[in-house]
């Protein structure tokens, strides 16, 4: 598989992952009204658990590290349990198709994150396109007549426990993402459950099955989605093309909520379309060597980082690369997270 296809593959991957968060949103605001905020969020993870656990269940357990553990405990408290709750409250005070342009915001917090800790090279043009995102977002909320105080700051909160939640998942290769979803789901979700229904009771029979329907969709196969292309195309990347959840979100809560759908809100997607598609267009290439190092996720034989010569095969999708130096193009991938002097 050339570097272009799997590129494209992970945009195609972030943009789908992008389409089915931004449709949850709306989604989740017709049940805020019959459930407590954290237990609904509970809901939302465990859902985002049984979509993913049939396929998790036939995975090996990897082999992993005790750093590696720490980070993924990390990604569950704070992407799995904090996130979803603020994102909730959030919604219980502020229109759906608000709650979705200010989502905007976890893009600066990836970006921002994956460059200051993960040394992920981005670009001047990604840089100028991400920017073009971010005006695009500020255009609706600029124009929102709506008491944005308390809503803002909430979404803000959550937006950066997925700002980290999205920088260490990306990098996470020891574990599949279907692993890291459910692990997230189960966690946090039975977390957030149980102290929800402590606090508010036990929610009915019809919003336990639409909530868990929804996180079914838009976070566990979502989320999923979004890691597998983010690791081809790098967090900062990644979550340009997810920054469409948003918009998608706002178009969505027209008929979904009943919020007017206004020429504002088309000219900002097309705003933030031209910055992601700007992000998408960026190249990048120079000759780097590859250190010896071990993770695990689907080896391609086509890939020239996967042939026989350069890498040893321990266990299932375990493997180890060796030495390898050559040119060619590529993004922050999971192969290509080393320092760029150019």
């Amino acid at each position: 598989m050339s570097s272009t296809v799997t590129q494209r593959n992970g945009w195609l991957w972030c943009a789908a992952a992008a389409v089915l968060f931004g449709a949850a949103t709306p989604a989740t605001k017709l049940l805020v009204d019959d459930v407590g905020s954290v237990a609904l969020a509970g809901l939302l993870y465990l859902g985002a658990a049984l979509a993913v656990a049939p396929f998790t269940m036939r995975e090996r357990q990897p082999r992993v590290t005790t750093a590696q553990r720490s980070r993924l405990l990390l990604a569950v408290v704070v992407g799995g349990g904090l996130a979803p709750v603020l994102l909730v409250l959030a919604l219980d005070r502020t229109p759906a198709g608000t709650v979705s342009l200010l989502l905007n915001l976890e893009l600066v917090a990836t970006a921002v994150i994956a460059w200051a800790f993960l040394h992920e090279h981005i670009g001047h043009w990604p840089v100028v396109g991400i920017a073009i995102i971010v005006v695009g977002s500020a255009v609706l909320t600029g124009t929102s007549d709506t008491g944005l105080a308390g809503g803002a700051l909430l979404v803000a909160g959550a937006c950066l426990c997925w700002g980290i939640d999205n920088a260490v998942t990306a990098s996470l290769d020891a574990y599949s993402p279907k692993r890291i979803t459910m692990t997230k789901g189960i966690v946090a979700g039975s977390v957030n459950l149980a102290l929800g229904v402590a606090l508010a009771g036990l929610p009915s029979e019809r919003v336990v099955l639409m909530a868990l329907a929804i996180g079914a969709l838009g976070y566990g196969l979502s989320i999923t989605l979004w890691i597998t292309g983010a690791r081809l195309v790098g967090a900062a990347r990644g979550q340009a093309i997810f920054a469409l959840a948003p918009f998608v979100g706002a178009l969505l809560a027209w008929p979904i909520n009943g919020d007017a759908l206004s020429l504002t809100i088309v000219v900002a997607f097309a705003i933030s379309l031209t910055g992601v598609l700007l992000v998408s267009s960026a190249h990048h290439s120079h000759l780097h060597e590859h250190p010896i190092f071990q993770h695990a996720h689907s080896i391609d034989p086509d890939d020239p980082h996967h042939s026989s010569d350069v890498i040893e095969i321990i266990q299932g999708e375990q493997h180890r690369h060796l030495v390898l130096a050559h040119r060619h193009e590529h993004l922050p991938d999971i192969h290509h997270r080393h320092d760029h002097q150019d």
